[in-house]
């Protein structure tokens, strides 16, 4: 399972977005995979998914199949998110 947070750094929701982050890390002490949008790598992906709103959270099976998937904000809860890791 892989459980990928795609967002833009220069926005108004970024830091409530990299206190999720750290606040998911400190609680569990995994962390999560954040792709930009505005790179190659994080374009791909969010062409792939379909993703067009920001920030998101996707959790996707081994296989590649979406499990779950939040949109904008209010962000998820991290027992939600946490479910998937």
């Amino acid at each position: 399972m892989r459980v990928v947070v795609v967002y833009k750094q220069a926005t108004d929701y970024a830091r409530r977005v990299d206190e999720f982050l750290e606040d998911f890390k400190r609680q569990t002490g995994r962390e999560l995979e954040t792709l930009d949008p505005d790179t190659r790598e994080g374009s791909g992906f969010a062409q792939t998914y379909d993703v067009v709103e920001y920030p998101t959270i996707i959790a996707i099976s081994d296989d590649g199949q979406i499990q779950n998937q939040w949109k904008g904000l209010p962000l998820p809860t991290l027992s939600e998110v946490s479910y998937y890791v």
